[in-house]
């Protein structure tokens, strides 16, 4: 028996639409990054992108449960004596939305060139509008 992998000729990327209103940000973040890795597909290799893009839209109407509304912070560290950032959820929410989403999908991609590249492929958009209708994305429902 052989294991077959996938060639560059046989990966086929196709473009998704999800639409954040009312969803879960870790159930929606753990399905934007399993779309990004290619593991939906029946070829998924762990060392090569097959991996599609994705569109999040209405970014600002993701959904968190408890508190963490008023508890979530958001941390940055420079390395340097007293810098230390920390950026409540509420501040975060009101003024880029967009990377609430992205900072839960990146925590779940591989920390390698490869999550690297495959991370490019994900576009979050606050309203309802996105410039890819060339490209033609299938809607998904979470």
């Amino acid at each position: 028996m052989k294991t077959l992998t996938p060639s560059p000729s046989d990966i086929q990327q196709g473009w998704y639409v999800i639409d954040a209103t009312g969803l879960p940000l870790g159930r929606l973040s753990t399905k934007v990054a399993t779309i990004l890795r290619g593991k939906h597909k029946p070829y998924y290799v762990p060392n090569i992108d097959t991996g599609d893009f994705v569109i999040v839209i209405n970014a600002e109407k993701v959904r968190i449960s408890g508190l963490k509304a008023l508890q979530k912070v958001y941390k940055s560290f420079s390395g340097y004596p007293s810098g230390l950032k920390e950026i409540p959820y509420a501040k975060v929410l009101e003024e880029h939305p967009e990377r609430i989403i992205e900072h839960a999908v990146k925590g779940m991609m591989p920390k390698n060139t490869l999550g690297r590249a495959m991370f490019k492929k994900l576009k979050v958009y606050t309203g309802s509008e996105h410039p890819h209708a060339a490209q033609k994305p299938v809607e998904l429902s979470l």
